[in-house]
């Protein structure tokens, strides 16, 4: 299979001047015109959407300028997420460096929790500010923003949830999702809003302000909230991965130190997801989310070295905290019998609700289906929900909504608070009308299939192009190769896993990691078929290339049945 050739793949790869690997992929997923392959390749910032259209764009921009040129106080007030963190970084960095006077907050899961909340509204009156700025909250604050704006203050909500019916007391409100918005890119995280109301402000002022430095910050919160990483987001992130890469800001550097990371390798989607944006969130799982704001803004290395070290402190005690939270989760499922229901709704109280989407994520991928984690304090639970992909969240929870005192989010994630007597209740129809949200039949919610790698093809330049499909997550999922080989050595290593070195058909050999397959009995000589990511091999270092390795069955069996649903190709 891995040696079946194709014109097709052969006439690209000569176009593009790629190995047919890379072709392959493209031709998958449907670029198969020289052209637009190019374009997704090489997404240049010149290509994004003109934002001309977009809803209250130009409002917001004229009063922001207004204020930073009449020297009037400026409170922005972010969510205590990647997301909310990271675009109220933004507008803060561009507002001081245009001239401004800022006070940058944040929301407490522990302080009044989700947006602009009561306490919220107290700490944002008691900077005396006359113009207010939201990130990635707001949408559905109409109850604590409308006494702000009737005491004079001119509310700026920059947020990308779910829009109720209801007008907001704003004066500008960015939203894509706004019916009455014509920016046909609906994708955008709240930090990439931040990051084209900044470019207006700047134009509205005719000040100097590089716009460039603004991109890691884009980057890491689109990533690590999950966007859909097309259209505009693949254009500003892979913008923002390289800047990411070159760690100029303090703050990121001093997290690069912390991870003993070089500045050379490039950054991926993966990365920022799985090692970046869980330090970046951890200070607001555990309380006050402060500690990361003031990272991303530090000035100084040294000032950046010692937020990082407690960064680092506070990941490591958010590790131990979700993973007990994980082991009554997971026990009170299996007790209970509810890991064969249509959905899984578990709570308790004690538990933080600073990792409850975490172990609610954990559950729904274990699983296979919608989970609801809920932490209770004094009867009030605080709690999370998470689902396999083309799940419709935001829509299930809102039909439970006579069952809660309030949520909030979007389809792909949401958040709920509920009373404890109510959990019961609230288990019972979130399970009776899980089925009505679940994906429509046959909707493209498993990664694609994977991509047999082709003959010849040496496996580090293979790695060099497929990084160029980065970044890579939500609606570009990395690629997973299917590789026909011979085991040439085989070992186990400590932890339980299994060392390989695959003989390749063409010539050469692939190093492979199997995660926990320790216990797989293979040997010398056998014929294999592998389903896996290629990826840097840190111990060689340099370009060399590994396959971590997701499904492993002898060559000639029926094909593996990988993590995530994937089908050999």
């Amino acid at each position: 299979m891995s040696g079946s050739a194709s014109s097709d793949d052969e006439q690209l790869a000569a176009a593009l001047g790629c190995t047919r690997t890379l072709a392959r992929v493209l031709l998958g997923r449907g670029l198969a015109d020289p052209e637009a392959a190019r374009s997704f390749l090489a997404p240049r910032l010149g290509a994004l959407t003109p934002p001309d259209a977009m809803a209250d764009r130009d409002v917001a921009a004229a009063r922001l300028a207004r204020a930073v040129a009449g020297g009037e106080s400026i409170a922005v007030f972010g969510d205590y997420d990647c997301d909310g963190i990271t675009a109220t970084a933004v507008v803060t960095e561009a507002l001081r460096a245009l001239g401004g006077a800022v006070t940058p907050l944040l929301a407490s899961r522990y302080a009044g929790g989700y947006g602009v909340s009561r306490d919220g509204a107290e700490r944002i009156r008691a900077t005396g500010a006359g113009v207010v700025v939201t990130c990635d909250c707001g949408s559905s604050d109409h109850a604590t923003l409308g006494p702000l704006r009737d005491e004079g203050r001119d509310i700026i909500v920059i947020d990308h949830h779910l829009v109720p019916p209801e007008p907001l007391p704003a004066l500008a409100f960015l939203n894509p999702h706004r019916p009455e918005c014509g920016f046909p890119y609906r994708g955008l995280a709240s930090c990439g809003l931040a990051f084209v109301l900044m470019a207006a402000v700047r134009r509205a002022l005719g000040r100097e302000l590089d716009l460039h430095a603004l991109l890691d910050l884009v980057a890491l919160g689109t990533i690590a909230d999950v966007a859909p990483l097309d259209g505009d987001n693949r254009i500003l992130v892979r913008a923002g991965l390289e800047r990411l890469r070159r760690a100029e800001r303090p703050g990121v550097r001093a997290l690069f130190e912390v991870l003993a990371r070089d500045t050379v390798t490039p950054v991926t989607g993966h990365e920022v997801g799985f090692r970046l944006a869980p330090r970046l969130n951890a200070p607001g799982r555990l309380g006050a989310p402060d500690l990361s704001l003031e990272l991303l803004l530090a000035k100084s290395l040294a000032e950046a070295r010692g937020l990082a070290a407690q960064v680092e402190q506070v990941t490591a005690r958010r590790r131990e905290l979700t993973r007990a939270l994980e082991e009554e989760a997971a026990a009170e499922v299996e007790r209970e019998g509810w890991g064969s229901e249509a959905a899984i709704v578990v709570g308790r109280a004690g538990w933080s609700p600073g990792v409850v989407g975490i172990v609610a994520g954990r559950l729904a991928e274990r699983h296979g289906r919608p989970a609801v984690v809920v932490g209770f304090d004094s009867g009030r639970g605080t709690g999370s929900v998470r689902g396999p992909a083309g799940w419709r969240l935001f829509d299930w929870i809102a039909s439970a909504a006579p069952l809660l005192e309030r949520f909030g989010g979007h389809q792909a994630a949401a958040g709920l608070e509920v009373r404890e007597e109510r959990l019961p209740t609230l288990r019972a129809a979130l399970v009776a009308s899980a089925p009505a949200h679940a994906p429509e039949p046959g909707a493209a919610v498993a990664r694609a299939v994977a991509v047999p790698l082709a003959v010849g093809d040496p496996p580090e330049r293979v790695l060099a192009d497929l990084l160029r499909l980065e970044p890579c997550g939500e609606a570009n999922p990395p690629p997973t190769l299917a590789v026909e080989a011979t085991l040439a050595s085989t070992r186990q290593v400590r932890g339980g896993h299994l060392k390989l070195e695959l003989a390749l058909d063409g010539g050469g050999t692939l190093p492979a990691f199997a995660p926990n397959a320790g216990g797989r009995a293979c040997s010398r000589g056998e014929r294999v078929r592998i389903l896996g990511e290629l990826r840097h091999d840190t111990f060689r270092g340099g370009g060399a290339a590994e396959l971590l390795v997701q499904a492993l069955e002898a060559a000639g069996q029926e094909a593996p049945a990988p993590r995530g649903g994937v089908a050999l190709g």
